[in-house]
């Protein structure tokens, strides 16, 4: 879930130009997914949720995708509105939480979530998943990524909810609750999937974190 004290601080990052630096490249596993599911055919309504400044709704759209974005950053969506209009993509924003996404039932094919779906204690998490599973069509395919509980910066935070803390350093969204999820939890969110592949990995550039990157097969 992207709102409140998340949605400000993400507002404030989007709006400059060194605050989208880091987030323009799309994450390779998405741009390989993305392409065999539209190669062989049977994916074409693409949705990336949380969609930040854009990088995965451009990469989509570029490979061939009916895209849509939503974020409650607008500025982000902004910036993505813009970068599309330059090159000359056609990609529908909505502002909207992962919570509440306003979309029929099965309207996509394929659903993107990265570094979005933690934002928020275990039930936002859950909301946001029957989201994702509402709008995503039987056999569709949903890659996202979710904070790990082997990940050591909750340790340095404050637990407001099981499994879920902020940290009152005043970086970023940081006073935003942030949830991290064991394996274990992870399954049982997606017992109606069949994974296509499941990781826990080290965040390059902040070691104190690791997350899940999945791609799952919607089931029933």
């Amino acid at each position: 879930m992207l709102n409140g004290t998340a949605a400000e601080a993400w507002n404030e990052i989007w709006s400059t130009e060194e605050g989208r630096e880091g987030w323009l490249a799309p994450e390779p596993e998405v741009t390989d997914l993305a392409t065999r599911l539209f190669e062989g055919g049977a994916y074409r309504q693409a949705l990336d949720m949380g969609c930040g400044v854009g990088r995965h709704a451009l990469e989509l759209a570029r490979i061939g995708y009916r895209t849509t974005a939503t974020d409650l950053a607008s500025a982000g969506l902004e910036h993505l509105g813009r970068a599309a209009e330059v090159a000359g993509l056609q990609i529908a924003t909505r502002e909207a939480a992962s919570t509440e996404l306003p979309f029929d039932d099965a309207s996509f094919d394929y659903v993107v979530a990265y570094n979005v779906i933690h934002h928020g204690d275990e039930d936002a998490v859950q909301r946001s998943l029957a989201e994702v599973q509402r709008v995503l069509r039987i056999g569709g395919v949903f890659q996202a990524t979710l904070l790990s509980r082997r990940s050591t910066a909750p340790s340095s935070g404050v637990e407001v909810s099981p499994n879920t803390y902020i940290w009152e350093d005043g970086e970023g969204d940081h006073r935003h609750p942030h949830y991290f999820c064991d394996g274990r939890t992870l399954n049982a969110f997606l017992r109606d999937y069949d994974w296509l592949y499941l990781e826990d990995r080290p965040v390059d550039d902040l070691p104190e974190y690791r997350h899940w990157h999945f791609a799952a097969e919607r089931r029933q």
